[in-house]
């Protein structure tokens, strides 16, 4: 897929999940124990053959960079092509927010790149996917654009686009709902459309005034363009809230899931940090839990994740939880349905309980 541009949108809403998200984008939310959101999306493109992707920032981009640098960890830092940053851009006073400014504003990268096609996913899915399948669906079937959709095996209260499409996957109705019911074909935030195509679209929508490339560019256009569904049959997860975030972390305890997204024949690629094994000391006691290295654990630990460089001391009970990076959980203190930041000290014999559907969020650099 080299004759296909890679462009990452990091321009996300981030309401839902603003309590972890008020020093980070949705981007770079620490996930799985050694991850960023963005690792998914990312680590899909290069295994798929893209070996161009621009990185569309947010405002809020420092941890992007400290992250990704130069793309070394994911064979981006090249002579030819590699991983470029595309900076924020101030919006003019009077626009609304959304992707469409920053797209046209950043015309130049995208008309100056040799490939054919581009390919434009965002960050806060989980999944990994071959691309490689879906441009050969795109091609075979003539499309303008094709949008990759799954299949949602169950209700949820969150927004979401949802695809009606027909038998040869040509999709008819494009609706943004309120809420997720069963068997829903959820777009997953990932379009693929000749980069000709792509350039008109932004230049038409943005010249009538328009503010987001979903809903200006296509919705508006739909009944002119011809538009396909492409199914991923795998897994998928959105993160587009605390309690989905908390959940998702969870379903990687699941053996099928872990296996499926980071033990297949593509790998996921994050940042390499070079840390100590795990500790386990004598009174150690660990069930069910995903621990990264450089951790210490003396306490008792259930169904839970730990993230790099997590203290848990003496006496401690760990439940149902996601601790991240550095934390310290000091003796007999007692931890359930809780989701901690990094850095975060919970003193000695503080008890902390959430509810499995509402996890209780204790920020960054937090001391209890």
């Amino acid at each position: 897929m080299k004759n296909v541009l890679g462009i990452m949108d990091l321009y996300e809403d981030d309401k839902q999940i603003r309590t972890l998200t008020t020093k980070r984008p949705v981007a770079t939310l620490p996930f799985a124990g050694r991850y960023r959101l963005l690792d998914f999306a990312l680590s899909s493109m290069v295994n798929s053959g893209i070996t161009k992707i621009g990185m569309m920032m947010p405002a809020k981009s420092r941890s992007i960079l400290d992250h990704l640098r130069s793309g070394k960890d994911w064979d981006l830092a090249r002579r030819h092509d590699g991983l470029f940053y595309l900076p924020a851009i101030k919006m003019d006073k009077d626009s609304r927010n959304g992707n469409l400014q920053s797209f046209y504003r950043h015309m130049s990268f995208i008309r100056q790149s040799e490939q054919e096609y581009v390919l434009i996913c965002n960050s806060r899915f989980v999944y990994n996917i071959d691309f490689t399948t879906a441009l050969r669906f795109h091609q075979n079937t003539g499309a303008d654009i094709t949008m990759v959709y799954h299949i949602e095996n169950k209700e949820r209260p969150d927004n979401a686009t949802i695809l009606q499409t027909g038998e040869n996957g040509l999709v008819t109705e494009i609706a943004n709902r309120p809420a997720v019911y069963e068997n829903s074909k959820v777009f997953m935030g990932i379009y693929l459309m000749s980069r000709k195509k792509f350039m008109e679209i932004i230049s038409t929508a943005y010249e009538r005034g328009g503010y987001d490339f979903l809903i200006d560019g296509i919705l508006r256009h739909q009944d002119n363009l011809n538009i396909y569904g492409f199914q991923h049959e795998g897994y998928v997860s959105e993160i587009c809230s605390t309690i989905s975030y908390f959940k998702t972390n969870m379903d990687l305890l699941e053996p099928e899931i872990w296996e499926e997204l980071f033990m297949g024949y593509n790998p996921i690629y994050t940042r390499v940090r070079d840390e100590a094994p795990v500790q386990y000391k004598k009174q150690a006691k660990v069930n069910n839990s995903l621990v990264a290295n450089g951790c210490v654990i003396e306490g008792s630990v259930e169904n839970s994740i730990l993230f790099r460089g997590v203290k848990i001391g003496k006496g401690v009970q760990v439940k149902n939880s996601v601790i991240m990076q550095n934390c310290e959980l000091q003796d007999d203190a007692l931890v359930e349905n809780v989701i901690c930041d990094k850095n975060v000290v919970v003193s000695d014999g503080k008890w902390l309980k959430g509810a499995e559907n509402y996890p209780l969020i204790i920020e960054k650099n937090t001391v209890i």
